[in-house]
C-alpha cells in the first residue's frame, strides 16, 4: 500500500509539473499620446521667472525602457490681459525653460503647443495665496489621538472661489502626500489645516511622527477647475475597492484644436506657492 501511495504521489507530481504553461494575459494598450507637465508656479518671496514645462509621450504600463522625451515643439505662454507672450526654449531632453515669465496675481494666461503639425492650447488664472500664519505639532486632531500631526494656520480671504492644494512629504520618504481643499462651507474663516501619517494596513511599514522628524510642506493656490482634476487623481491613486470608482483616463485641461479626439494627458495650471518645512519637537 505504501509502494503504491508513493507511485500515485510521483504520478501527480509529473502530472502538475507537465500542466505548466506561460500564459499571456492581454494588457489594454492605447495610442501614444502627447503628455504635458506645464506646472508653473510662483514661489512667495521670488521672482517667478524661471519656469519649465515637460513634455513626453505615454507608453505602455510594463515598457520601461522607451525614451519618451518630446524634443523640437514649440512652446509659448501667453497674457491674455496684454497679449506679452514668452517662448519656452527647447533643450533637446523634453523639457523647455525661460527666463522671462512675468506672473500677474489674477491674470489668466494662455498655454500653446506645436507638435506633430497639431495645436494644444489651455487657458489657467494664477489666484493669490494667503499666507500661512503659524506651523505647530498638535496630538489632538488626528485619526489617532496618540500620533503626532503637523497644523497650518491661516486666513481664508473673504472673496468666495480659493481653492488650495497642500503637499506633505515626511523627509525620507520617496513620495508626498496631497490633499485639496476649498473654501465652500469655510470662506473667509481662520483655517487649522493638520496632518497626520497614516499606517499602512497592510504593510505596516509607514510609521507616525516622532520627534526629530522633518516634514516638507507646500501649500499652493489653485483654480476650481485643477482642484476637482486633482480629486479625482488623488481618489484613483487610492486604487479601485468594493466602493471606489473604477480608474479611467483623466483628462486634463490641454486640448488639441486641430484633432480633438487625439487629446493630451496632463495639465498647465498657473499657482502661487509657499514651501516650508517643520521640525517635530
Amino acid at each position: 500500500m505504501n509502494l503504491y501511495k508513493r507511485i500515485s504521489l510521483l504520478f501527480l507530481v509529473i502530472a502538475i509539473a507537465a500542466c505548466e504553461d506561460v500564459i499571456d494575459v492581454p494588457v489594454q494598450t492605447a495610442p501614444a499620446r502627447l503628455t504635458v507637465e506645464a506646472s508653473l508656479d510662483w514661489e512667495k518671496g521670488t521672482a517667478g521667472n524661471n519656469q519649465t514645462v515637460k513634455l513626453s509621450t505615454s507608453t505602455p504600463f510594463f515598457d520601461t525602457t522607451a525614451n519618451t522625451a518630446v524634443t523640437g515643439a514649440t512652446v509659448t505662454v501667453t497674457n491674455d490681459g496684454d497679449g506679452t507672450q514668452v517662448v519656452f526654449v527647447d533643450r533637446n531632453n523634453g523639457t523647455y525653460t525661460t527666463t522671462e515669465f512675468a506672473p500677474m496675481l489674477g491674470q489668466s494666461y494662455t498655454l500653446d503647443i506645436q507638435y506633430n503639425g497639431e495645436t494644444y492650447r489651455a487657458n489657467e488664472t494664477l489666484n493669490p495665496l494667503t499666507d500661512i500664519t503659524e506651523i505647530t505639532q498638535s496630538r489632538e486632531d488626528g485619526f489617532n489621538e496618540d500620533d503626532l500631526e503637523v497644523r497650518l494656520l491661516f486666513t481664508d480671504p473673504p472673496e468666495e472661489g480659493n481653492n488650495y492644494l497642500f503637499k506633505f512629504q515626511k523627509q525620507g520618504e520617496l513620495l508626498p502626500e496631497l490633499e485639496v481643499g476649498t473654501d465652500e462651507f469655510i470662506n473667509g474663516n481662520e483655517i487649522d489645516w493638520w496632518y497626520e501619517i497614516e499606517e499602512d494596513d497592510e504593510t505596516d511599514k509607514i510609521e507616525a511622527f516622532v520627534p526629530g522628524d522633518i516634514v516638507n510642506i507646500e501649500m499652493y493656490s489653485t483654480s476650481e477647475a485643477y482642484n476637482n482634476y486633482l480629486e479625482i487623481l488623488i481618489e484613483q491613486i487610492g486604487g479601485v475597492g468594493l466602493f471606489q470608482a473604477t480608474p479611467v483616463a483623466v483628462k486634463g485641461n490641454c486640448i488639441n484644436t486641430t484633432n480633438p479626439d487625439n487629446f493630451a494627458h496632463g495639465y498647465f495650471r498657473l499657482t502661487q506657492v509657499i514651501r516650508t518645512s517643520y521640525t517635530f519637537e
